[in-house]
């Protein structure tokens, strides 16, 4: 049982662009935010390097400073940012309550949820031991870095298909490992791969280990899970394309989701079915996944919430 309780006008859970924006806009609204980091604070970009696609950093930035720039700015308007996870959430009345760490109970009258997605991964030592350096799970995000080079990718949905073609456009070669003798991706998507010239599509293919230096990754070890024939590939960039898990599972049974977690708001809002609750980030975007698109909805979702109390009050007031 909880043993404290406090009542704040705004309750953001999660940072990242999308939590931070939503903490600067809230905090300029007068809002008093307070913002649970949860246990990674600054979100995924504090496991990323290079970040040189987010507007106002002309020579790029590294992820952790990024992030440590938007707390920083958050807190600079009087957002008050604890370290914490949140450990029930109760949204079956008003004011909304939430409890963290076990320990207290904080009742809200606007709760934003910023809690955004974790990449899948393989599961390698080596995945992990090169991610940032050779291994990525956003194209999008890290194609550049890997420009006229040879690079793989494992997955066989749209995102992978999708991915491929992209980094098409920028590799010299993408070898595009599937792990059954079929995609799952669409038709279209399937056709777009094979009419690619500079794709090469290995079925049956999984992958066994990453190999590399401290420069970086320079090949992988896979085999084929038929012939349980052994190679290795050259390759400089490895991209992991298996999907996202939406850190939503606290508020399954909730809020309304798809099928896949990922919380589902009103077309133009950040308005959940639950009233006073809103989602931003990558826990409601299985799209567009950027660092920009992110802090976008952040902002989208404290400018809803200001609006939500405003009119509160103007009802109370009439």
């Amino acid at each position: 049982m909880s043993q404290e309780t406090e009542h704040v006008k705004c309750l953001i859970i999660g940072s990242g662009p999308a939590g931070y924006t939503a903490a600067i806009y809230a905090a300029r609204a007068d809002l008093k935010p307070v913002l649970y980091t949860g246990m990674l604070a600054g979100g995924q970009l504090t496991q990323t390097t290079d970040v040189e696609n987010f507007p106002g950093y002309p020579d790029g930035v590294m992820g952790p400073e990024m992030m440590d720039d938007l707390r920083k700015q958050a807190e600079r308007f009087g957002t008050d940012i604890r370290f914490g996870y949140i450990s029930s959430v109760d949204f079956s009345s008003l004011p909304h309550k939430v409890v963290v760490d076990e320990a207290v109970t904080i009742t809200a009258d606007t709760v934003i949820i910023s809690t955004g997605a974790s990449a899948k991964w393989l599961g390698l030592e080596s995945e992990q031991k090169f991610n940032g350096f050779g291994v990525s799970a956003c194209a999008v995000c890290d194609g550049f870095f890997f420009k006229g080079q040879d690079v793989a990718l494992v997955g066989a949905g749209d995102t992978a298909a999708e991915e491929a073609t992209y980094l098409a456009k920028l590799c010299n070669k993408v070898t595009m490992l599937v792990r059954r003798d079929e995609f799952r991706a669409s038709k279209a998507m399937v056709n777009r791969v094979k009419n690619t010239p500079n794709i090469e599509v290995l079925y049956n293919t999984e992958t066994k280990e990453i190999v590399g230096d401290d420069k970086g990754v320079n090949g992988i070890h896979i085999y084929n899970n038929k012939t349980n024939q052994e190679s290795t590939i050259p390759v400089t960039g490895f991209f992991v394309a298996i999907g996202h898990h939406p850190n939503t599972d606290i508020f399954k049974g909730i809020i309304d989701m798809d099928e896949t977690g990922y919380i589902k708001t009103k077309p133009g809002t950040t308005q959940t079915n639950i009233e006073g609750v809103f989602c931003c980030g990558d826990a409601q975007d299985h799209v567009y996944r950027q660092a920009v698109t992110a802090a976008g909805t952040g902002c989208m979702a404290a400018l809803d919430a200001e609006r939500y109390l405003a009119a509160k009050e103007d009802v109370v007031e009439a």
